[in-house]
C-alpha cells in the first residue's frame, strides 16, 4: 500500500466526519425544538456528563486516547448547544 493510497482513505475517513458532524448538528436543531416545546435547560450537565463517560470508554474498547476522545466529544457537545441556542432565539444560525 502506498503512501498516497493511505492519505486518500484517510481523507475520505476525514469526509465521512465532517459529514457525521453536519447531521450531529442537524440532529441538535431537533433537540433545540424539544427543549423548547418542553422548557427544557439548553445545558444538561448530567447528560454531558454519561456521554463523556460513554465515550471515553468506547475509547478505551477501541484502544484509543481516552482523554483525547473526550475532548473532542466536549467541543462537539458545544457545538451542539450552540446550535441550540441558535434556534432558540439565544444566537443566530449561521
Amino acid at each position: 500500500m502506498s503512501l498516497d493510497h493511505v492519505r486518500n482513505e484517510i481523507a475520505k475517513v476525514d469526509r465521512d466526519i465532517i459529514a457525521l458532524i453536519a447531521k450531529r448538528q442537524e440532529l441538535a436543531k431537533s433537540v433545540a425544538a424539544i427543549k423548547i416545546r418542553e422548557g427544557i435547560a439548553i445545558h444538561d450537565g448530567k447528560r454531558t456528563a454519561e456521554v463523556l463517560q460513554t465515550v471515553f470508554e468506547q475509547a478505551v474498547e477501541n484502544r484509543i486516547d481516552p482523554v483525547a476522545v473526550q475532548k473532542i466529544f466536549e467541543i462537539l457537545i458545544a457545538m451542539s448547544e450552540e446550535r441550540q441556542r441558535e434556534c432558540s432565539g439565544d444566537g443566530n444560525l449561521p
